[in-house]
């Protein structure tokens, strides 16, 4: 496949997904990886296909003691540098391919071999300062294009519509669009509806929300989109990753924070928060899935600026 954007950086996964010697595999433009993280917290990536008879070594698991990868057909082990641990020898030559990864404040970053265009972002590190980390959800393989599934992040109407018994929203003012090479800035005015008791039973969150509230969503291009606001019960973070599977899969999840008015209110915003979240993208996956193919609009909506901001960036990165 062509490959999508080569020299982005793509963050692939957040080391909590990894969990402890437990392999988790990732698609990214067109070719599959395996990622796994040992004891010490060391994390490795190679191809997911074992150079024997080709099984996927993201269905075996990982020998503790060494640290190594074993293909599950025939309990083969491979090191993270891709070589053969067999019979208490150690191959002089990789078997396998590695993938070059940058781990930084636990998210895992990689240019996929390409030669850099753009630095790893420090936006996570920075909107995240003081909070604490809940968790990671919607994760989720999306049938669409990366540019259908980039473009709804952009979308400023999109709430009124797709969200709309999730959040009840009944206006949305966008007072700020800032942007200056691939970070972009808006702040965003919501209006919602009185909650219902459905709304309450769906989201318990939406009780101690204002009935006009301020987000504040920052982008850094192509990948990574951040949402903040205030509540009641203290500070929200959600950070939005996107990034291309295949010409036609793209992958999502959803890194949550939150900073409680109250130590003791955590566990009811982890929660709700991760539960909202799964809910937006489900339904923002169920918008993109069921769009027929895109075409030329024929009609204009206000805010679509932001959103030709990004198609722009897109077309025209080199």
């Amino acid at each position: 496949m062509a490959v999508i954007l080569p020299g982005a950086p793509w963050l692939i996964a957040h080391r909590s997904m990894l969990g402890i010697n437990k392999p988790y595999k990732v698609a990214l433009n067109g070719r599959d990886y395996v990622l796994w993280q040992n004891q010490q917290g060391e994390v490795f990536a190679l191809d997911n296909v074992c150079p024997h008879l080709q099984a996927p070594l993201s269905d075996g698991w990982i020998c503790q003691e060494r640290g190594t990868i074993a293909c599950p057909f025939h309990a083969l082990e491979f090191d993270g540098q891709g070589r053969l641990h067999q019979s208490g020898q150690v191959g002089n030559q990789p078997l396998l391919t590695t993938l070059e990864l940058i781990v930084k404040d636990d998210c895992i970053w990689t240019y996929a071999g390409h030669r850099p265009k753009i630095p790893v972002p420090d936006l996570i590190s920075k909107v995240s300062e003081g909070m604490s980390f809940v968790g990671v959800a919607g994760e989720k393989s999306i049938r669409g294009t990366f540019l259908d599934n980039l473009l709804i992040n952009y979308d400023y109407n999109h709430q009124s519509g797709t969200h709309r018994d999730l959040f009840g929203i009944k206006a949305n003012r966008v007072p700020v669009f800032e942007h200056e090479g691939y970070w972009a800035k808006v702040v965003q005015e919501l209006e919602r509806e009185d909650s219902t008791w459905n709304d309450i039973i769906r989201n318990p969150l939406v009780v101690t929300a204002p009935k006009t509230y301020i987000g504040i969503l920052e982008y850094a291009f192509p990948s990574v989109l951040t949402f903040r606001t205030t509540f009641l019960l203290g500070e929200i973070l959600q950070v939005h990753i996107l990034y291309p599977e295949t010409e036609t899969q793209t992958k999502t999840f959803v890194l949550v924070f939150t900073k409680p008015k109250h130590p003791i209110l955590l566990p009811l915003l982890r929660r709700s928060m991760l539960s909202a979240v799964t809910t937006v993208v489900e339904q923002d996956t169920r918008a993109i899935e069921t769009s027929y193919p895109r075409q030329t609009p024929k009609i204009r909506l206000p805010n679509e600026e932001i959103m030709f901001h990004a198609q722009k960036l897109y077309h025209d990165w080199r």
